[in-house]
């Protein structure tokens, strides 16, 4: 069983190669990842390869086996899971709920986590959109375009955040765009790509090109 820090090595590993499919995670990217040396890395990356989660290879980086796939997903599992309870039972708010999660992830219980579960009524997504991978690993990432891609005239409805730094979601709780929020792009701005919209048929924004790339919607 992988240890606290083994499972966060894990799980940023995991993600940063969703963020690029194929390619294998680089030691720096790691570390930039975890806000660690790139030399403590290393040895890491080494012991995780005698464990058998995951391949690495000097000066080419680190692929995830199958066995270590298997651990970053019921890491991450157990951290949404922990999201939406924090949400839906506690009370907190979607900004609050990551650090949170990311101690109660470690939690062990195979039967807690299945309870939990059931609980909360097995639910798909987590607060900000993410989906939740079933007991068995599995992952089912809802169709979704990112708010950037729009051109005037289409609408959407709010479903995920790519950014869920606590800044950018109070940001978002401003100006209306919470998961489920309609929205209508009027116009974009030729100069720096920035939008105008219509928030549930009601108020105007203007937002970002930054943020239209962190918004992802349904239509």
């Amino acid at each position: 069983m992988p240890s606290y820090t083994e499972e966060n090595y894990l799980k940023a590993i995991y993600k940063l190669s969703e963020a690029e499919p194929g390619v294998e995670v680089s030691t720096n990217r790691i570390a930039e990842a975890l806000q660690t040396r790139a030399a403590s890395v290393t040895d890491m990356l080494r012991r995780l390869g005698e464990k058998g989660l995951l391949d690495y290879q000097r000066y080419r980086g680190a692929t995830l086996t199958r066995e270590g796939r298997q651990a970053a997903l019921l890491t991450i599992r157990r951290h949404r899971l922990w999201e939406v309870f924090l949400v839906q039972t506690l009370g907190f708010n979607w900004d609050e709920v990551h650090e949170v999660a990311e101690e109660m992830e470690h939690l062990q219980s195979p039967l807690l986590l299945r309870r939990l579960d059931e609980f909360l009524g097995f639910p798909q997504l987590d607060p900000h959109g993410d989906p939740i991978p079933s007991e068995d690993g599995a992952v089912q990432r809802p169709r979704s375009r990112l708010v950037a891609d729009l051109t005037p005239g289409e609408q959407g409805t709010v479903v995920a955040v790519k950014d869920t730094s606590p800044a950018f979601l109070r940001y978002l709780d401003k100006v209306g765009l919470s998961l489920g929020a309609q929205l209508e792009v009027l116009d974009k701005v030729e100069f720096d790509n920035s939008l105008e919209i219509k928030v549930n048929q009601q108020q105007k924004a203007l937002i970002s090109a930054e943020v239209s790339r962190n918004l992802l919607v349904t239509q």
